[in-house]
């Protein structure tokens, strides 16, 4: 139980990358919450876990301050100062070239992907610079990374920004104690496959990594020591090219 009585806020943990986190954390003895748009999805991930502790589960809006400021005043009740925030909530959309993109999908990318995570951080920093300690991981991309075709331009550039946003926090805040880490996953079997353009085969979604898989590695992240910060790591599936 190597995270026993740590305490972790999971947002976008109903489904994909989040929850196998959150199970990741759950099961290394961590105490969660895991928050999304789609109560139904929440709720049924917390029943699925027959594990302890048990998941909690919190309904939020990350592009509403007043539904995240909700989230995290109701988790700080329930478990106490948070020790942990990962943010894993993410979209994209099908028409991802610039020629056939509507303004209004730019918006609603942008504003899940990289202003979504802004405002968990602005929301969760206080408490830990009081605190002088936390973690937060921030779910990325290889699109993050590398400006990819597949990712579409809206994705591309929201994991951008959610990059410079996690490096420069990481800057800023490590003289309080706090740490942030940019994950940067290749292709991951989860359900935001459903707004490829194309549908994706069941052997290649077999080759992919699996939600597991990340939440394998955030754990060894949240295991290190205060004086211990990674800043970034990427993880692809082998067969996948990283150019």
């Amino acid at each position: 139980m190597r995270l026993q009585d740590k305490r972790a806020v999971v947002v976008g943990g109903g489904t994909g990358i989040g929850l196998g986190i959150a199970r990741a954390f759950a099961a290394a003895g961590c105490r969660v919450v895991i928050a999304g748009r789609r109560e139904d999805k929440l709720r049924a991930a917390a029943e699925a876990w027959d594990g302890e502790p048990p998941l909690l589960f919190h309904p939020v809006d990350v592009t509403d301050r007043a539904s995240v400021s909700r989230l995290f005043d109701w988790a700080n009740d329930r478990l106490g100062s948070i020790d942990i925030l990962v943010n894993s909530a993410g979209t994209n959309i099908r028409t991802r070239s610039m020629a056939e993109m509507t303004p209004e999908q730019w918006d609603q990318v942008l504003a899940i992907n990289a202003t979504g995570a802004y405002n968990c951080m602005y929301a969760v920093l206080p408490q830990m610079r009081a605190r002088r300690d936390g973690l937060i991981i921030n779910v990325s991309s290889v699109a993050g990374k590398r400006a990819l075709a597949l990712g579409g331009i809206a994705y591309c550039a929201s994991k951008f920004a959610m990059t410079a946003l996690g490096t420069a926090v990481a800057n800023e805040d490590a003289p309080s104690g706090i740490r942030v880490t940019n994950i940067y996953p290749g292709e991951v079997n989860t359900p935001i496959l459903e707004n490829r353009p194309e549908p994706v085969s069941d052997d290649r979604k077999a080759a992919m990594l699996q939600p597991e898989d990340i939440g394998d590695l955030a754990v060894a992240v949240a295991c290190l020591p205060p004086r211990a910060h990674v800043a970034e790591l990427l993880i692809k599936p082998t067969l996948q090219q990283y150019v």
